[in-house]
């Protein structure tokens, strides 16, 4: 799993409050919706190389007990 690291953002009141709409109409934090926003503007943009989703350890266990 990737890390997670944090960063303090100064936003403007207007997108913030916009955002949290934004979040609330896909069930996301806020926090969640900011970084789908984020990602979805680089991949788009070419600037984010997408990695393949990465197999749960629970679907490890599974094959191993077959």
């Amino acid at each position: 799993m990737p890390v997670k690291k944090s960063y303090p953002l100064r936003i403007h009141a207007d997108i913030l409050s916009a955002m949290k709409r934004w979040s609330d109409d896909e069930l996301r934090s806020l926090n969640g919706q900011i970084e789908y926003v984020l990602r979805d503007s680089l991949r788009r943009s070419g600037r984010l190389k997408e990695h393949p989703p990465q197999t749960l350890h629970i679907e490890k266990q599974k094959e191993k007990r077959k």
